[in-house]
Formats: structure tokens, C-alpha cells, sequence
């Protein structure tokens, strides 16, 4: 006699409804962990106030971002703004030259001023406050060199606080204290005093080059600027030695 079949147990519709019920339910905490994520690390837009009280605080033991000897017979100040175009091709193509020529050479003491124009260039306050945040970690002119070269790039976003971030890591800045830096704005006032004394002398454009007294603005080329200190070095050495 035959033995009866056996029929295998079906799954009951309930069940497989269930588990797919927490498989999407599943997916949508690990894509909601995923969005929570990235929406905490990424940098938060900054903006940096113009116009602001200038303290005394602000600009206390600071005269501007210096490179070269103390002893140089020439200071040279740069006034300039982080997304000119024309501070950005002066900074690439001829600042490593002027350094070697003037700086480097005990000629000349270089000193960076920010003159923020505010109305054409909107990130350029913020820019300045994170070279001023790179400062605070001794790295503002290998943060300079990066933001200048990446210039055309941060200029067209319509928040350039995240390339900031990156480019704070990529110059070796500890990135926590660098976002809480940018985060207090404690320097807006440093960079509005530094704007106040260009507009004081008569800045008229960016860069400008602040030299024995007089303004020389434009974008000089390396050859130019060095002729140019080199006459006016030599002219106050002749001025000292018939005294």
C-alpha cells in the first residue's frame, strides 16, 4: 500500500510580508545613519561679518602676516584679497620667484594685509579668516598658496566653507580646531582693521604694494617688483650714507 505523500509546509503570506516589512525597515536606518552622517561632518557654511567694531584686542601684538628677516632694510606690504583674480595669478606665478629674489635674500621683509572687496567678492572675508585659522596652527602660507591656487575653483560655489575644510587638512591643520576657529569668528575684527588701514592709506585696487611710503598697485611681475625695491633700496642706502 502506498504511503502518502507529504506536502511541504508553504510559508505563510503573513510571515514573508513581515520580513520584507523589516528588511525595508532596516534599509531605510542604515540610509538614514548614512544622510545623519554626512549632514554632522560636513562643514558648516560660515560667513564672517563685515563692518564690525574694530577692538583693541583685534589687533594687539599683530601687524600682519610676516615672512623675512626684522633686520631687512625693506618692508614690503601686500594688500590683497583672496578671490582676485589678479592677486590669485600674482601668488601663483610670481611669489615663489619674489620670495627667492627679496625675502630670501635678507632684502626685503614681506608683510600680507587683507583688503576684502566685499561687494564683488563675496568669499573673500571668509577665505581670509580661514588663512587667519591657519595661522593659529603656523600654517597660513602653506594654506595662502593652496587657497590662491585653488582659486577659480572655491570662487564659483555658492558656499566655499567645505574646500576651506578640505584644504585645512590638506596643509596638515589639526581639522577640529580649525572648524572651531572658523566657527568663532573671532578674527573678523583683525580682518576689518586690516581692510580700515589699507582704505586709510588710499588702497585703490588689488594687490597693492605698500613700499617706503608710496602705493604701487597692480599685479607686478617678479622681475618688475625686484627692479622695482632694488631702486628704492638702493636710493635709501645712498640718502643714509650722504647724512
Amino acid at each position: 500500500m502506498a504511503s502518502p505523500s507529504r506536502v511541504a509546509p508553504r510559508r505563510s503570506e503573513s510571515g514573508a510580508s513581515s520580513n520584507r516589512f523589516f528588511l525595508i525597515l532596516g534599509a531605510l536606518a542604515v540610509a538614514g545613519a548614512v544622510v545623519l552622517a554626512v549632514l554632522v561632518l560636513k562643514p558648516k557654511d560660515e560667513s564672517i561679518p563685515a563692518n564690525v567694531t574694530v577692538l583693541a584686542a583685534d589687533t594687539a601684538g599683530f601687524r600682519g602676516y610676516l615672512v623675512g628677516s626684522p633686520t631687512a632694510p625693506l618692508e614690503v606690504t601686500e594688500y590683497a584679497d583672496f578671490q582676485c583674480p589678479a592677486c590669485g595669478s600674482f601668488d601663483v606665478m610670481q611669489w615663489d620667484v619674489v620670495k627667492r629674489q627679496l625675502v630670501d635674500s635678507g632684502l626685503v621683509r614681506w608683510r600680507y594685509r587683507d583688503f576684502p572687496l566685499d561687494q564683488v567678492h563675496r568669499h573673500a572675508r571668509v577665505a581670509a579668516h580661514s588663512a587667519a585659522c591657519a595661522n593659529d596652527q603656523g600654517k597660513f602660507w602653506e594654506f595662502k598658496a593652496l587657497v590662491y591656487q585653488r582659486q577659480a575653483d572655491w570662487s564659483i560655489k555658492s558656499s566655499a566653507s567645505g574646500m576651506f575644510h578640505d584644504m585645512a587638512r590638506e596643509a596638515g591643520l589639526d581639522p577640529a580646531k580649525f572648524d572651531a576657529c572658523m566657527s568663532s569668528k573671532k578674527y573678523a575684527g583683525r580682518i576689518e582693521a586690516s581692510l580700515q588701514e589699507g582704505i586709510k592709506l588710499g588702497v585703490p585696487s588689488t594687490p597693492t604694494f605698500f613700499i617706503d611710503g608710496r602705493l604701487y598697485p597692480g599685479a607686478f611681475s617678479s622681475d618688475s617688483l625686484a627692479s622695482l625695491v632694488r631702486s628704492i633700496a638702493a636710493r635709501l642706502t645712498s640718502a643714509k650714507q650722504a647724512k
